[in-house]
């Protein structure tokens, strides 16, 4: 939970080509005020696997991102057509590298990969149907506007980075698509983005407040990053007005049933 920046980016051609674009978006990222800078790397076969990795190597999350899901959807009269079934598709071929935005902000990552045309499954062979160059990928910015990280400067810092990432790429010709859950992307209005902000703030620390009040300190405590804000008492109080109606039914239910959690609930 948390505003985030969801982007795919696609090309055609060889592998020079996509090796060209991923080398160009990494000279980018040099001029841009990232907090730390990964290398491009090359890989293929099993080393393109998180499964096939250990957990702390230091490229997981990125092998995580560019894993795709296959979808299956039901066979037979009486399967539901809402039922599906998602099997993970590592790539066979990557080109990437990670970049670190800042303090509070997640990685974020820039790449192409190739992916095998007929993966294994419990249900046999299946049809991946990804074809060409192709990544997808998100980068969660808003806890960089924890103040104990440089508050709502640091988040622009860090959001406007990311953007300056896909504007880069846009140019290049190999950005597929952009969903800025702060509508910066679109609107390119400053104000505008440091009002979605706090607004965000504020209705997260409200839920996270109202679920930890449900729950209490127990074993199954709430546990959220927002929490660790300093100011996160005045967020709670200004949110409860921004939670949507189906959220204050939701919590009317859980206190009519009281629910409790059999364990620790962490809300990102």
């Amino acid at each position: 939970m948390g505003l985030t920046i969801h982007y795919t980016l696609k090309a055609r051609g060889s592998d020079v080509r996509a090796r060209e674009l991923i080398h160009a978006l990494h000279q980018t990222a040099q001029d841009l005020p990232f907090k730390e800078l990964g290398q491009v790397v090359e890989l293929s076969g099993e080393q393109c696997d998180p499964s096939k990795q250990p957990k702390d190597d230091a490229l997981r999350w990125l092998l995580v991102q560019a894993t795709e899901s296959v979808e299956v959807k039901p066979k037979g009269r009486m399967q539901d057509p809402r039922w599906t079934q998602s099997f993970n598709a590592p790539p066979s071929r990557l080109i990437a590298f990670d970049a670190w935005p800042g303090e509070g902000c997640e990685a974020s990552n820039y790449g192409l990969c190739q992916y095998p045309r007929v993966i294994a499954t419990d249900r046999g062979p299946l049809q991946t149907g990804l074809s060409g160059w192709r990544w997808s990928s998100f980068c969660k910015t808003q806890y960089a506007s924890n103040p104990q990280c440089g508050g709502v400067p640091n988040f622009l810092r860090c959001h406007l980075t990311v953007i300056a990432m896909l504007d880069r790429a846009k140019q290049l010709g190999c950005l597929e698509e952009v969903d800025d859950e702060g509508g910066f992307w679109k609107k390119r209005n400053l104000p505008a983005l440091v009002q979605e902000i706090g607004s965000w703030n504020e209705m997260i620390a409200a839920f996270g407040g109202r679920l930890k009040d449900l729950v209490g300190n127990g074993p199954g405590k709430i546990e959220s990053a927002i929490a660790e804000y300093p100011n996160f008492e005045q967020l709670e109080a200004a949110g409860q007005s921004k939670l949507p109606p189906e959220l204050q039914k939701l919590f009317a239910l859980m206190e009519r049933v009281g629910s409790r959690p059999a364990q620790g609930l962490l809300l990102h």
